[in-house]
This record gives structure tokens, sequence and C-alpha cells, in this order.
């Protein structure tokens, strides 16, 4: 039985990644799709601090803004721009660089890509709630998959006003790991 909002309860998911894996249909050498460890807290730290540090870390140079469409009007509307398409229900939302006088509910993006077979599990937690702790703001996190660019990577959004505190942090963080401070 499915969940109220019709789509598959979590055990359903969990099942079929799972014949993915036994079928052979999912490679990826031996890694798994999501890394199960158990570990200390100052183990954990001390692991996505490396991760961070481990991470290919990019910034767009222009602002986004999510543009919302009607699945009616998918074929002519989505943006070959977009960093990425998001389904709720009958409606499309689409993340797109800002056009001029677009400003309004603007973010700032930055993105990681994880080196292939890298335990990143917790990452977007651990540093999503650095981020909120330090600077004050939430952010937006979009996931997906490039198997040719090392497997998963995130897409973070932040307000542009918090921008510079949150790339410094950013920088910070990936620094003290490097000088073996983290």
């Amino acid at each position: 039985m499915g969940r109220m909002d019709g789509s598959p309860p979590c055990g359903i998911l969990l099942q079929t990644a799972q014949t993915l894996i036994d079928t052979g249909e999912y490679r990826r050498g031996t890694a798994m799709l999501v890394h199960v460890s158990q570990e200390s807290p100052a183990q954990t730290q001390a692991r996505l601090a490396m991760v961070l540090a481990q991470a290919r870390w990019w910034v767009a140079p222009q602002l986004y803004r999510f543009e919302e469409f009607p699945d009616t009007e998918f074929a002519h509307r989505i943006n070959h721009q977009a960093l990425a398409l998001v389904r709720d229900g009958h409606v499309w939302s689409q993340l797109v660089p800002c056009g001029d006088g677009q400003q309004d509910d603007a973010f700032t993006i930055f993105s990681f890509h994880f080196p292939e077979g890298l335990d990143n599990s917790g990452f977007v937690g651990w540093l999503a709630s650095l981020i909120k702790q330090q600077v004050g703001t939430g952010v937006l996190v979009i996931c997906g998959q490039n198997r040719a660019a090392g497997g998963i990577y995130d897409y973070w959004a932040c307000p542009p006003q918090c921008r510079d505190a949150v790339l410094d942090l950013i920088t910070r963080l990936r620094l003290a790991h490097v000088a073996g401070e983290a």
C-alpha cells in the first residue's frame, strides 16, 4: 500500500534498490547505494570534514530561482539551462538562472561532487547544521548522480545576502582539514 500522496512506501523503494543490487543492474564497482557505518561523533566529524576537503566544489557565477509550470506545459516550458527539475504532483519546478529583473526569491548556488566510493553519508545534515549554527540561514539541497563525474553530487542554495558568510565558512572548514585542525 502506498502513502497518502500516492508514492510507494519506503519498504518498496528499499526492496527495489536491493533487487537492483541482487540482479547486477546497479553496477558501480563494490560501492553501496548508501553507506552504513558505526562510528563515534568524533569519527563522524573527522570523516565528514575529510569528505568536504576531498569534494570538488563549484560556485555558480550567477543567481538562480525556481520557475513553476503545470505538467501539461512540460514539453515547451522545460529550460535546458536548469540545474534541477522537480515534480510535485501536477506541477514542475525548475531551478534556472535569474534573468534581468528576476532577483526575487533568488538563490546563490554551489555544488559538491564526491569522489567515487567516498562515504559521504550524513554530509548534507552535517554541513547544513553547521551553516545554520554559524551563519544563521537554512539551505536548500538537491542531490543527483553522474557516474562519469564520480557519482553523487549535491547542489546547494542559500539566500544571496548570506553568500559570503556561507562560502567563507566552507572555505575555513576545507582549509582546517587540510591543515589538520578538523
